[in-house]
């Protein structure tokens, strides 16, 4: 039976009068009781003082952080730094443009394709990252933040195009130059092409230009072995052209002990770094 108190005009249970919905009890870890409203309202206020202690730091971190990643995802961005545009110097590009013709050039006659096609390749892949000293003498004299050099990293390629159609190259091999950062899942620049809309051209220098840049020195690290640079290519294999990722491996394994390396530079390769 309920009773109504004629004071407080309380509802209490019939004989002992107790609150019809009482107040949860806890015990703390000394054995002491705090009702639930107070457990709450402490836990709320020890909440509120470590978002205005550490919020904004924790938001930084995240933000520069970005998703989580696994460990090979963040070696391979160390590729995508757009430090060594800056920093690298001429004989370093030199190198990495020998690498990336030579490869190219092995990959090509793996696939099949015509002499001319391969010594397109040659030059393409020698001249790829021309852009490059046009960005960088841009660059100089002026304090550029992260996403003005990104900017600038991926205005590179449309740079280069520039520079080899006004000395006359043909337009094979400046749309290699221009294509050679496009992935196949879209996500590449600079027109973010995908799929079969990418020329083959440059679909083989874009698995040459990686795999060289990752085994080279670079201003802000190390190289990585070619074993690691092939699992880190590996796990992003959906920026490829596969057919041209599966030849680009069999030009790698060609070694009689079955390593990772670079062929040798074909005497008929450094013909045509000559006439350049």
């Amino acid at each position: 039976m309920k009773k109504k108190d004629s004071k407080s005009g309380e509802v209490k249970d019939g004989k002992k009068g107790k609150e019809k919905n009482p107040k949860k009890k806890h015990k703390t870890r000394d054995g002491q009781k705090t009702s639930g409203r107070h457990k709450v309202h402490d836990r709320q206020k020890t909440s509120d003082r470590d978002k205005t202690k550490n919020g904004k730091k924790k938001a930084d971190i995240k933000a520069l952080n970005g998703p989580k990643r696994s460990k090979t995802q963040n070696k391979i961005s160390a590729y995508h730094n757009t430090r060594h545009l800056f920093g690298a110097n001429m004989s370093e590009q030199l190198k990495h443009g020998e690498n990336v013709s030579s490869l190219a050039y092995e990959v090509g006659r793996e696939l099949g394709l015509s002499d001319r096609e391969c010594e397109d390749l040659i030059i393409a892949g020698f001249f790829h990252d021309i852009g490059k000293a046009q960005i960088s003498n841009e660059a100089q004299g002026r304090d550029c933040m992260l996403v003005e050099e990104m900017n600038s990293v991926r205005q590179h390629p449309k740079a280069g195009y520039e520079i080899l159609k006004r000395h006359g190259f043909s337009e094979e091999i400046c749309r290699e130059v221009l294509y050679h950062h496009e992935n196949m899942d879209g996500s590449g620049y600079p027109e973010s092409l995908e799929g079969a809309n990418i020329p083959l051209g440059a679909c083989i220098l874009r698995v040459c230009d990686v795999f060289c840049a990752l085994i080279q020195d670079r201003p802000y690290r190390s190289a990585f072995p070619p074993e690691t640079a092939m699992k880190m290519m590996i796990e992003e294999v959906e920026k490829y052209n596969l057919k041209v990722f599966l030849a680009f491996q069999r030009v790698l394994h060609r070694s009689p002990d079955g390593s990772i390396a670079l062929p040798e530079v074909r005497p008929e390769v450094r013909g045509v770094w000559k006439k350049l």
